[in-house]
């Protein structure tokens, strides 16, 4: 006689097995990447600019890392533009790269941002490509940095 728990148990197992199977056909890593720009820009001054100055205070410029990052950024500008945003911000706000968060007060709120804003300009300064960047990007090694320190 059949145990009808281990028929309902193997018949579970069976559909999940073939639900994850079918998912994993249809699922594209391409599309978990967050958006860039493969190059950099043709005219730094045809796009946005990344706040600074005067723009640099009030109530979102509580601590010095959120000024000294958007200084940062500044100076490696084009660099920023092909890095992708590992916060998603280009699903929920629309960016089109890292460069887009500190074209507005996104760069202080998220410290997502904030850490690949000085990991871009510290690779750059080390002489580590874009694409080169972009790859430790994607391995997360952007997350040793201490907003405390900077």
């Amino acid at each position: 006689m059949k145990n009808p728990m281990k028929s309902r148990w193997a018949l579970g197992l069976a559909v999940f097995t073939l639900t994850a199977a079918s998912y994993a056909q249809w699922s594209n890593p391409a599309e978990d990447v967050p958006a860039y720009h493969p190059a950099a820009p043709l005219k730094v001054s045809a796009l946005p600019p990344i706040m600074a100055g005067g723009q640099l205070t009030g109530e979102n410029f509580r601590y010095p890392w959120q000024i000294h990052v958007y200084q940062q950024v500044m100076k490696v500008s084009s660099v920023v533009y092909q890095m992708p945003c590992n916060c998603r911000c280009d699903r929920a706000l629309g960016h089109t790269s890292l460069r887009s968060c500190f074209e507005t007060a996104h760069g202080t709120e998220c410290s997502t941002c904030a850490k690949e804003g000085f990991f871009a300009y510290q690779q750059t300064k080390l002489g580590k490509t874009p694409a080169q960047i972009r790859a430790a990007v994607a391995r997360h090694e952007y997350e040793s940095i201490d907003l405390d320190r900077q």
